[in-house]
C-alpha cells in the first residue's frame, strides 16, 4: 500500500526534474512542430523527447565545431566554425544550405564575373 502512495510522488519529482533539466522551450518547440500540416495534436512525451534530442543535437554540433574550429587560442564558437562543421564533416552535411559560409561580396561578384565569362566561352 505504501508503495503506490510512493509511486505518484516519485513519477511528480521526475516529472519536475525532467522539465528543469530542458533548456529549449518546449512551448516554441509545440509551435515549431505545431506549424506543420500533417501535425494534429502533440503527445507531451512526443514534445518532451523532441525537445530533448534537439538539444542534444545543438550540443553534439557545438562540440563538434568547438573541437574542430580554426582559432584553437579563443575559447569561443563563431559562425564560421559552426559552417566549416557542417561543410567538412559527413554528418552535419545537411545543414550546409542553412549554415552556409559567408564570403564577402567582392568576392562573390568576381565568382559571377567568372561563371558568366565561362558560360559566354562555351557557346562556341
Amino acid at each position: 500500500m505504501k508503495m503506490s502512495q510512493n509511486t505518484p510522488d516519485k513519477d511528480d519529482d521526475q516529472t519536475s526534474t525532467n522539465k528543469k533539466s530542458l533548456s529549449l522551450p518546449t512551448s516554441r518547440v509545440r509551435l515549431i512542430m505545431k506549424s506543420s500540416p500533417d501535425v494534429s495534436c502533440i503527445n507531451h512525451d512526443a514534445l518532451f523527447l523532441t525537445t530533448k534530442a534537439t538539444e542534444l543535437f545543438v550540443q553534439h554540433l557545438a562540440v563538434s565545431s568547438y573541437t574542430n574550429r580554426a582559432e584553437k587560442e579563443t575559447k569561443s564558437l563563431s559562425y564560421s566554425d559552426l559552417a566549416n562543421t557542417a561543410e567538412e564533416n559527413d554528418t552535419f552535411q545537411f545543414l550546409t544550405d542553412i549554415l552556409p559560409k559567408k564570403i564577402l561580396a567582392g568576392d562573390y561578384l568576381k565568382s559571377l564575373e567568372q561563371l558568366q565569362e565561362d558560360d559566354d566561352g562555351a557557346d562556341f
